[in-house]
């Protein structure tokens, strides 16, 4: 049984293990090569968010770090309206070239970098039947890879957000980094910023049930909050199983299972869902009032086109993302453990612009796994939520049909540290 002694050792140990976590410093006279690849680059898109601090550098721990690599080179798909690659180019002397294979080989014949960030969000891109956006990741992590297998050696490569809106192709990304043998990180800033409270899942606890309260619209945040739920679970006992059903929930029917107070009567548990809103810094109120719980009437009121997705992982796990537009306007996550009465909860916590530093957060793990060739957490956590976001738009345009997922097996363990920002 998790008693409050075990949990709190737990915490603590997690959080010795996370504040000894930092990126590696590198001798400046041997600094790599860094080539950007990327749908476009403007304010206050990914690129902005996660280049430049190759560039200028970002707050760490009190101090300004600035990594020892170099941002050589670059492709860029499309020029936005206001695109900074240009003035970047020619302010920080990196060059912009007009195809991949051409930005990874730097101006020579062969490959002539150390490590690739692949950054393919933002952007004009069609959708399809589902209303996924088609951005390109997929394609240019082939172009990627075909230079690698042309020069018969491969780098680091650092992918943004989901790997692809097409399930397979998510998977051939990750077949194709264990093949060629390189390392292969992923993902969303959620699972490494900050949190309040500095919290982490005790590393082997017995989690029932899951939720998390998020905001945007299904197919391009749907992944964060999916990210945030998961990098908390995938550290329960057993590790990762993989997801084995989900439903999504829209409309009249979101808020029946909203009513129904629990898993069993066909929704989730209310109390998961307060103690979110009770971490949310930014729940909506009516004129005058300041931290007033919202009635179910208000709650309907305020929040715009709601999403769920209420799935099972193949160990019974329950989880619910909940995207509640107009009530919060921030991310949480609680989860009820066994032999622990009051749920865990926390918030992801995510500064305003301009000084985004949970991009930050991110790029010091890209920086990382480009420093040392080691990954510093598994590829697969962002395979299997690229999954859920496809499953849970397939489902959303099916009006809501259960789909079996026996697709998503998949298995991993996730590191003992955490790894989330904590100073």
């Amino acid at each position: 049984m998790l008693t409050r002694r075990t949990f709190l050792g737990a915490v603590g140990a997690g959080l010795a293990s996370a504040a000894a976590v930092k990126p590696v410093q590198l001798d400046r006279k041997s600094r790599k090569k860094i080539a950007l690849v990327t749908t476009e680059w403007r304010y206050p898109c990914h690129a902005w968010h996660m280049a430049e601090r190759f560039i200028v550098g970002y707050p760490l721990n009190g101090d300004w770090h600035q990594p020892p690599f170099e941002l050589v080179s670059a492709y860029i798909d499309q020029l936005a309206e206001k695109d900074l690659s240009r003035p970047r180019a020619k302010e920080f002397g990196f060059t912009i070239y007009p195809t991949i294979a051409e930005a990874l080989k730097n101006g020579g014949d062969r490959l002539g970098v150390d490590g690739v960030l692949l950054i393919g969000e933002h952007g004009k891109y069609p959708k399809n039947e589902l209303g996924q956006t088609m951005y390109p990741r997929y394609e240019f992590f082939k172009q990627i890879v075909e230079v690698f297998q042309t020069d018969g050696r491969s780098v680091p490569v650092f992918n943004d957000k989901h790997l692809s809106w097409k399930w397979e192709w998510a998977k051939e990304m990750v077949e194709l980094s264990r093949q060629l043998g390189f390392p292969f990180l992923a993902g969303s800033s959620l699972p490494v910023t900050w949190r309040m409270p500095a919290v982490d899942l005790p590393y082997g606890a017995e989690v029932e049930e899951v939720l998390c309260v998020g905001i945007g619209g299904p197919d391009s945040y749907a992944f964060h909050a999916l990210e945030a739920l998961q990098c908390l679970v995938e550290r329960r006992r057993g590790g990762e199983t993989g997801v084995a059903a989900l439903q999504a929930y829209q409309g009249e029917s979101l808020w029946k299972a909203m009513d129904s107070g629990s898993w069993q009567a066909g929704g989730w548990d209310a109390r998961l869902f307060k103690a979110c809103l009770c971490r949310s810094q930014t729940l909506a109120q009516a004129p005058t009032y300041n931290h007033r719980y919202p009635t179910g009437r208000q709650m309907r009121e305020w929040t715009k086109e709601a999403v769920a997705y209420r799935f099972e992982y193949a160990d019974g796990l329950k989880a619910t993302m909940l995207l509640m537009n107009g009530l919060v306007d921030d991310f949480s996550v609680a989860l009820r453990l066994k032999g622990r009465a009051q749920p865990l909860s926390t918030l992801f916590y995510l500064p305003p612009l301009p000084n985004v530093v949970y991009s930050a957060a991110l790029m010091s793990k890209a920086e990382e796994m480009f420093a040392t060739g080691q990954a510093p957490y598994a590829v697969e956590r962002t395979l299997l939520t690229s999954g859920l976001s496809a499953a849970g738009m397939k489902s959303l345009a099916e009006g809501g049909k259960r789909l079996e997922t026996t697709h998503l097996a998949v298995r991993y363990r996730a590191p003992r540290a955490s790894l989330f920002w904590q100073s």
